[in-house]
């Protein structure tokens, strides 16, 4: 007699559906390999697959050991990675040091539940499930899925699901940072070698005895020219680096903005003196919260820039304007030059590292990495950075920051 299969139940097949998109999932994670798309694409794909509100991943930090927020969907970007988590009093942290998934059906009983964040972001969890993200033999962090909709819990294939996830994401993220170390230091390498040679050819002629001794100070000034490029490169490409590595830690305050752009125009005013640029400022003081010093690197860059890539006797103007964006209260600033403007094809590579207008090329030294750098500081305040260029016409640069609200 023939033995007929028992019909396939709505749970069986919801189980493999599960699996199956785990499957497209896992392949989506492996095509990605910038660092932020992919932190989102594995919190997106954890609430999904568990059903939950929300979800989390942690990481350790390599340099201090610290168990950090690397990405939550409900913490601000500007303050995601100042949330440390203490590895002995927290249920990610136990996840980490043990290498095992926990599930907590009731948080409130739960006496190693972190509640600082909850109370730092306006959340409520009640249940949350916890699993380690582990690479060959080794784990790097936690995956956080919180609060099962419709009031379920957590159950055994959840975690299994998760776990599988967590899996999948690491080994994604441990190819990303070594795509991106390696990719940075291959641009890093191409762009070491031109003042690395010219400093080479400086000290072999100044080794010629029969050098002319008025050519050895010309030397000198050239061999101090290429060191001091030199260290310009090394900070821009640690800065970079720290940036899109997810490692560069926000320092967020509450300031006026009126009065850090008059502190850059103080600084930047002997170079725009000298080519008889003025700069003018706006007139209301707005207070924005972010971090003051990488705010104040992206305001001299794109003040050093309008002054470089001016006319001779041109104009700046400061101006900053209140704005919302997604019903979020911003500033807006804007650094308008009476320069020569920028193609629509230039501006589309514009915040590329290394990528100079060739028409302006030789009309400045620089490092090429500047707009990136703003690039990556202004979007981790969860702002944007764009420019409107005409050529001929000059050029305006705009960026958003949060706004300080009484």
């Amino acid at each position: 007699m023939t033995q007929t299969a028992p019909p396939t139940t709505n749970a069986a097949k919801q189980l493999v559906a599960r699996y199956e998109r785990i499957i497209e999932i896992s392949q989506q994670l492996a095509s990605t390999l910038d660092h932020i798309s992919l932190l989102q694409r594995i919190v997106a794909a954890a609430m999904e697959l568990t059903d939950s509100e929300t979800a989390s991943i942690l990481l350790l930090d390599p340099a201090t050991g610290e168990l950090r927020f690397e990405m939550a969907p409900n913490i601000d970007s500007a303050h995601v990675d100042t949330l440390v988590v203490p590895m002995n009093s927290s249920i990610a942290g136990w996840v980490v040091t043990h290498g095992e998934p926990r599930v907590i059906q009731d948080v409130s009983k739960e006496p190693s539940f972190f509640p600082n964040v909850d109370e730092q972001i306006n959340f409520r969890t009640r249940n949350m499930l916890a699993v380690p993200m582990r690479t060959h033999n080794k784990v790097i962090g936690a995956l956080e899925a919180l609060n099962k909709r419709d009031g379920e819990l957590y159950n055994g294939e959840d975690v299994k699901i998760l776990t599988t996830l967590a899996i999948q994401a690491a080994i994604a993220i441990e190819n990303s940072r070594l795509f991106q170390q390696s990719d940075f230091m291959a641009e890093m390498v191409h762009e070491l070698r031109t003042p690395l040679m010219a400093l080479k050819t400086s000290t072999s002629l100044l080794l010629r005895p029969d050098l002319p001794k008025d050519k050895v100070g010309d030397l000198v000034v050239t061999m101090q020219g290429e060191t001091e490029r030199l260290i310009r490169l090394t900070s821009d490409f640690l800065d970079l680096a720290r940036l899109e590595s997810g490692r560069a830690k926000l320092e967020v305050t509450t300031f006026d903005i009126l009065r850090l752009v008059n502190e850059c125009i103080d600084i930047v005013a002997q170079q725009a003196t000298a080519r008889g640029v003025t700069v003018s400022t706006p007139d209301e003081a707005l207070r924005v919260t972010a971090d003051r010093g990488k705010i104040k690197q992206v305001m001299l860059n794109l003040l050093t820039n309008a002054i470089k890539y001016n006319r001779e006797g041109g104009q700046i103007a400061v101006n900053t304007y209140r704005s919302l964006r997604h019903d979020e209260p911003f500033v807006e600033i804007a650094v308008a030059d009476t320069g020569y403007g920028i193609s629509k094809e230039n501006q589309k590579s514009l915040f590329q590292k290394f990528f100079r207008v060739a028409s302006t090329a030789n009309q400045a030294v620089g490092t090429g990495l500047g707009l990136a750098i703003a690039k990556r500081i202004i979007e981790s305040h969860n702002g944007i950075i764009w420019i409107d260029s005409e050529e001929g016409k000059g050029s305006t640069f705009f960026l958003t920051l949060p706004m300080m609200v009484d």
